[in-house]
């Protein structure tokens, strides 16, 4: 019996709706697992939940996803934003956002997935991200759009701010819709929006954030002010001066370019938060995306990304350019539907539709529809679609034998013809489906092999222009 594919991108379940997610790796009882900690967004009708909940990996296996539960619940009756989470001696300690991020709370735990108890009000404030140096020092970072950004050193008791040594507008910030004042203090170069996340990389205190830019950004299709960037500076000093990075992700899914290299966004880019950590030798970026109408039901993504030094002194990460074996220069990693699934996704098991990268050319802004209910094998539906949109994956496994069949779902039957092409949203056509709505399900036989590893796209082509459709999932057999 085939089994649904788990553990891709996003990497949770698709019923679960995890943004923020920092990434930590703890080892505990002898085990080391990637824990993380984000907001919850279970509210439906806004940003986040009264409680947070921790899931974790094993380190070798990023496919195979554990919810621990409830870690923390709101104690001031409300809505929690998003959360970090440090280990400094025995303790486990997570910065709670109550209120919507103006109150920021420190609790405690003995173990990475909590309870966390005993909440301490602190004067740090939104977004809150923190690092607990090589020497034992902690240091705190916040801020949020059109207002400055923070850094100061905490005392032993992980909650007070050291005196002198708070640092006001270490990046210059970016122009806030809701808030457009102008204090000096704005910046085309940094951007700093909110989601203060402070790493440290080969020795270089690396300031992760959300990048909000005001200029285009024609490459990846940005042409108005764009917030779904995760981007970074560092420095040699936890306080800075920071030096220009870059942009590690962007959520707009993938960029289409013409003969220009004007790009397209296939996504519906939203707000970004997320970090870096290295897993196992290896390094990856967690961010998270949109589904639904709105952002009020983010989910978790992952992709591997390059770090490296270059000769010139800076540190790059994302996605580098070599040159005679020195990095040159990076840009955002591509959104993909594999995730930490780097060989591809099996093309042989269930693929749901709401593992897709690329929804594109639908009349009526075709999406993902959020699914809150918990059970084992999910498929969460692309709606919406009309004739001549494509929905991609990127990438799908088929291994040394080609299939030979091709199985795609719809959520309800329907009168469309369905193109399955690979490697490009216009690619080689490799089966045609004609449903004539008697049925959701239709097999059909692959015209061409098909081996390794591809990117798979689905073309949708009606009659009746005005008619909008639902793809569930799809599989290959040999």
């Amino acid at each position: 019996m085939k089994t649904y594919i788990k553990g891709a991108n996003p990497y949770m379940p698709l019923w679960e709706h995890v943004p923020d997610g920092e990434p930590r790796v703890f080892e505990h009882d002898g085990e080391k697992r990637v824990y993380v900690y984000g907001s919850h967004d279970i509210e439906r009708d806004k940003y986040c939940g009264r409680n947070y909940v921790v899931w974790s990996a094993p380190v070798n296996d990023l496919a195979d996803w554990h919810c621990h539960g409830v870690a923390y619940e709101t104690h001031y009756d409300s809505v929690l934003y998003a959360p970090d989470v440090v280990k400094r001696g025995d303790t486990y300690y997570m910065y709670a956002a109550e209120c919507c991020g103006s109150l920021i709370v420190v609790a405690s735990s003995k173990t990475p997935w909590g309870p966390f108890e005993n909440p301490v009000p602190t004067k740090l404030g939104f977004d809150p991200g923190i690092l607990v140096d090589d020497d034992d020092k902690v240091y705190a970072y916040w801020g949020g759009c059109a207002a400055p950004c923070y850094i100061a050193e905490l005392k032993d008791d992980m909650a007070t701010i050291k005196e002198g040594t708070l640092v006001e507008n270490p990046l210059g910030h970016s122009t806030c819709p809701w808030n457009p004042v102008d204090d000096g203090h704005i910046s085309l170069i940094d951007g700093f929006f909110e989601a203060s996340s402070p790493r440290k990389v080969h020795g270089k205190y690396v300031y992760i954030y959300s990048k909000r830019y005001e200029k285009p950004v024609p490459e990846l299709g940005v042409f108005t002010p764009n917030n779904g960037f995760l981007s970074y500076r560092f420095s040699d000093s936890p306080f800075g001066p920071f030096h220009d990075g870059g942009d590690i992700s962007f959520n707009g899914g993938e960029i289409l370019h013409d003969s220009e290299g004007v790009g397209t966004m296939t996504y519906q880019w939203g707000n970004n938060h997320g970090s870096i950590m290295e897993v196992d030798g290896m390094w990856y970026v967690f961010y998270h995306r949109q589904t639904g109408l709105n952002e009020y039901s983010r989910q978790a993504m992952i992709e591997p990304v390059d770090v490296a030094f270059g000769m010139d002194g800076k540190l790059y990460i994302g996605d580098i350019k070599y040159l005679n074996g020195e990095p040159v220069s990076s840009k955002p990693v591509e959104m993909t539907s594999q995730g930490a699934q780097i060989n591809g996704l099996d093309a042989y098991s269930w693929i749901s539709a709401g593992y897709s990268c690329h929804i594109f050319g639908s009349k009526k802004r075709a999406y993902i529809r959020p699914c809150y209910e918990q059970k084992e094998d999910i498929s969460t539906p692309v709606v919406d679609i009309t004739d001549g949109t494509t929905v991609g994956f990127r990438y799908v496994q088929f291994g040394e034998n080609t299939p030979k069949t091709v199985t795609v779902c719809l959520e309800a039957a329907k009168k469309v013809i369905v193109k399955v092409r690979i490697d490009s949203y216009r690619g080689r056509v490799v089966a045609d489906l004609s449903f004539i709505g008697d049925s959701k399900e239709m097999v059909a036989p692959l015209t061409t092999g098909i081996v390794g590893k591809h990117a798979v796209y689905f073309e949708f082509l009606a009659e009746d222009v005005e008619e909008s459709f639902s793809f569930d999932r799809f599989t290959f057999d040999r």
